[in-house]
């Protein structure tokens, strides 16, 4: 290839995608492409009577050395609650191939995403509501599909509960540098509204199951936001024959995928003169403890509702207050056992084939006296250690040789110099967007000025380098409330009922039931927060707008 050639590739790669491309010898091409696959966890099979919803402990850290850029995207481990089905699902709406067409779910966890405004290679955490087929989802109070207030389609699906914590629209930051501590989480529902035979003005059922978010991190624990019922149910005032077969009043699946979804790390390709071909990949770093082992999900729970529901019934109904500890006669300790299927495939823009990314250096892993931890093992003489703290993370191989239709692993040194692999980095684009700002409406008249907050403007300051403007409002006058389809009336039973958990469910006392493994994540301090005096009961803070610090 001549140079001029050469160097133009250079500069369209280091610019639109972030490759730093400088072949030794002038020889090879370097093409552009990614890694995407899943990374599931081998569990045993649970009785669906634990419909209630899940938790799980779940380790947080960098997946790559450098952030790439904004077509990186990967969610570390997680997973999806669907709605539960145990009845026959309409003809019509069954597709071609035998499958009902009603796909919603909670899912959303860790990771990183490509609307993500305000990056790190430290995570963050969405809730990820999904509508009907994705007509809409919701990611946390005030965000969700798209920026378009006049089509609100999620932006309204998530209210805000608790009066300690604030939750940005780009997502839950989580204290920079964390580096494989879990962050506990979970979704239970809660009887915070009452059931509805009318949705939107029409005659069809909207069911009271308010599904909750909880946390356990080292620095807040409780619940933090619900999906609002009409949510999940407004579609079927549109259809009515989709009426109550969401999740406002079914149960979920018990039985739920643990899985890493990973849609692109970054990957570099090249053909020597014999015809062989080698790929980098971007540096991609797992956490390890003091034994070597990466712990990666731990305690995944499914419940039955006298894990919660029942107990903040009763009280709702007259009754003691409820403590807000998971009850372990409602609660399923979930064992994995030692498969785990890793299906990553590397991919070239060039190449409309992908092959199967080779994993030898590593397995999953169960202790037999610990079957509620899944974890990795490592081939030691395969892996290096990475990043700032050596002694937590470790870094998988970056150079692979396609043999057949698999990509193996093969040492720095058995790449030909030709390739000119080892000159290429992954870096953030100089082209890269800049982080667009979240705003909500202005006008008078929106849900968001009228009747309005109570007190603010205030700032906080995370450390992904935004600035999140938030305001205190009574929690039934939010907008995320003003919203839900519900009467003034409905609303104020619903205020009267979170000022009791406000009361009685703080944010220091234990609800999951706390790891037995490993240090707990934290949330970004910046984002825990002191109610207004005057409004330590009863209200809640909520993000107006997320901008880019001067």
């Amino acid at each position: 290839m001549k140079i001029e050639r050469a160097l133009m590739l250079v500069f369209f790669v280091v610019t639109t995608f972030g490759l730093s491309l400088m072949p030794a010898s002038g020889e090879s091409e370097i093409y552009e492409g990614h890694i995407f696959g899943f990374r599931h966890a081998g569990r045993d099979e649970v009785d669906q009577s634990y419909g209630a919803g899940f938790s799980m402990y779940s380790a947080a850290w960098p997946l790559l050395e450098e952030y790439p850029g904004r077509s990186f995207q990967s969610g570390l481990f997680g997973t999806w609650m669907h709605t539960y089905y145990d009845e026959p699902v309409p003809q019509d709406l069954i597709d071609e191939y035998g499958m009902a067409r009603l796909y919603s779910c909670i899912e959303g966890g860790l990771g990183w995403w490509r609307d993500t405004e305000f990056p790190t290679t430290t995570p963050k955490f969405i809730m990820g509501g999904v509508e009907l087929n994705f007509r809409g989802w919701a990611n946390a109070p005030g965000s969700g599909r798209g920026r378009d207030w006049d089509n609100p389609r999620g932006l309204y699906g998530v209210a805000q509960l608790s009066p300690w914590l604030l939750f940005p629209p780009d997502g839950l930051n989580l204290k920079q540098g964390v580096s494989g501590e879990l962050f506990g989480y979970g979704y239970l529902p809660l009887p915070l509204t009452e059931p509805k035979s009318v949705t939107s003005g029409e005659d069809v059922p909207t069911g009271n199951q308010c599904w909750t978010l909880f946390l356990n991190t080292a620095n807040f624990k409780g619940p933090v936001a619900f999906f609002t019922p009409h949510f999940w149910s407004r579609v079927s005032a549109d259809d009515p024959r989709l009426a109550e077969k969401f999740l406002d009043t079914r149960p979920s699946t018990a039985n739920k995928p643990i899985s890493m979804e990973t849609q692109y790390i970054p990957a570099a390709q090249a053909t020597d003169s014999n015809g062989d071909e080698y790929a980098r990949i971007a540096t991609t770093q797992f956490p390890v403890n003091e034994d070597g082992y990466s712990v990666l999900i731990h305690k995944a729970s499914v419940y039955n509702k006298k894990a919660l529901w029942d107990d903040v019934e009763a009280w709702f109904q007259g009754g003691d207050p409820a403590d807000g500890q998971f009850n372990p006669e409602g609660t399923l300790v979930e064992e994995f056992h030692g498969g785990g299927l890793i299906n990553w495939s590397i991919e070239m823009n060039h190449d409309p084939t992908s092959s199967q990314f080779a994993s030898e250096f590593v397995n999953p892993y169960v202790d037999d006296d610990d079957p509620f931890t899944f974890r990795y093992e490592w081939d030691k003489d395969r892996v290096t250690e990475s990043g700032t703290d050596s002694s937590s993370l470790i870094a998988m191989p970056e150079y692979y040789k396609r043999i057949e239709d698999r990509w193996v692993a093969v040492d720095a040194g058995d790449v030909p110099v030709e390739t000119g692999l080892h000159e290429v980095t992954f870096e953030r684009p100089r082209n890269d967007r800049s982080p667009e700002t979240y705003v909500t409406p202005e006008e008078p008249d929106s849900s968001w000025k009228d009747p309005g907050p109570a007190a603010g403007p205030f700032k906080a300051y995370p450390g992904d380098g935004s600035v999140v403007t938030y305001y205190w409002y009574r929690f039934a006058d939010q907008p995320a409330m003003l919203n839900a389809d519900l009467t003034a009336q409905e609303r104020e039973t619903v205020q009267e009922r979170v000022e009791k958990l406000h009361r009685h469910w703080t944010k220091d006392r234990e609800y999951l039931a706390p790891p037995a493994v490993g240090e707990l994540a934290e949330i970004d301090p910046a984002l825990i927060v002191t109610p207004s005096e005057g409004m330590e009961i009863g209200y809640v803070p909520i993000a107006t707008k997320q901008e880019m610090q001067e």
